[in-house]
This record gives structure tokens, C-alpha cells and sequence, in this order.
């Protein structure tokens, strides 16, 4: 399989709370909801339609995939929210157990174990293993040098600080440009390849 995440990020490479106000306040972020204002349905919902109808299977880690069990159960009827819950769902954590795996189709990575477990799924037959937010597996996943593909939704808008998908570990880590497309907002969605050594 391959690894493509898909992510909301500022300019200053934020990826914290993009969808709303009280999704991720740790360290005191107060700017949950900020991509709101930049979110062009002809290019970023088409991104989104494209990522997840590539996709054989969703990876995320406990926080980001406790959001969506809560949000995406509940809106079952639309084409997006159906492919959602009907595909496999992979959740990496070591405080869930399987009685918490109550969003259809998701099976329990184990913390201690995850980034064995991700070799594991990726060696495996498939098409795109898809993660959206998870920025902390996102950042262990980086390190191991087990992303494909990143798919960033850049977003006209400096944070100030928040959370980041990209280690800081002095690591260089070239990258492809494969494609952008801007929006009327302002936004760009820009796919980036590693650079195979």
C-alpha cells in the first residue's frame, strides 16, 4: 500500500483544529476552525472527493479518529459520509481497547507497536492508505520514512504556533512538487512526493 496524508495546513505549518473551535485546545490553541474561511468546495471538496474515493483504507491516530467516530456514524445518506464509514478504518492507540472500536470496519493498531504495524499494512496488497489530521503518527511516520505522498491543503493564514506534522529532528528530507491547483480563496492544494535517493 501507499501512504498519502492529507492534511489542512497554514502557511506556518499548522495543523491544529482546522475543522472547528473546540476540536484540539491542548497548549492553549484558540484558533480552532481556521480553515474555514478558505475552504473552496470546487478545489479543496474535490481534493477530499479524489483522496478518499484513491483510497482502499483510512489510518489514524486515537484523537483524530475519536473526532470522526463521533461525526461520521451520524451522517450516513451522503456519497462522502456512506465511503466514510464503509471503509476500513485502522486506529493506532494504546488506550483503546476493541470494545471501543464502535465506527464500523475499524480495527486497533497497538501504540507500543505502531510503527511495526504500519510497515506491516503497507508491505501488504492495496492501493492508498489515507491519513487525515493524526499529526503526531503523521510526525512518527515522516521520521520512519513511511510517507508516499503528502497531500497539503495550504491555506492562506499564519497561527502563531500549534501543532506540526514535521519532525524537528535536523533531518532533510527533499521533496517532489507532483501538482498544485489554487483556488478562488486563496487556498492551494499541492501533492508532494519523497525524492527517491
Amino acid at each position: 500500500m501507499r501512504i498519502v496524508v492529507s492534511e489542512f495546513i497554514s502557511l506556518d505549518g499548522v495543523v491544529q483544529a482546522p475543522g472547528g473551535p473546540e476540536e484540539d485546545t491542548d497548549g492553549g490553541f484558540a484558533h480552532g476552525g481556521w480553515s474555514g474561511p478558505f475552504f473552496d468546495p470546487e478545489v479543496v471538496g474535490v481534493a477530499f472527493d479524489e483522496a478518499l474515493r484513491d483510497a482502499d483504507a483510512l489510518l489514524f491516530g486515537r484523537r483524530t479518529w475519536s473526532v470522526m467516530a463521533g461525526a461520521w456514524p451520524e451522517r450516513a445518506g451522503d456519497p462522502f459520509a456512506d465511503r466514510m464509514n464503509a471503509i476500513p478504518k485502522h486506529v493506532v492507540s494504546a488506550t483503546l481497547g476493541a470494545a471501543d472500536l464502535t465506527w464500523h470496519n475499524t480495527s486497533l493498531i497497538p501504540g507500543a507497536a505502531a510503527i511495526d504495524g504500519i510497515r506491516e499494512l503497507r508491505e501488504s496488497e492495496g492501493g492508498n492508505l489515507l491519513i487525515m489530521g493524526s499529526p503526531t503518527l503523521v510526525r512518527a511516520l515522516i521520521s520512519a520514512g513511511l510517507v508516499d505522498e503528502l497531500r497539503l491543503i495550504l491555506m492562506p493564514v499564519l497561527l502563531g504556533g500549534g501543532k506540526s506534522i514535521f519532525p524537528a529532528d535536523g533531518g532533510k528530507r527533499p521533496l517532489e512538487l507532483v501538482s498544485t491547483v489554487k483556488g478562488g480563496t486563496g487556498v492551494q492544494v499541492c501533492v508532494f512526493r519523497p525524492v527517491q535517493d
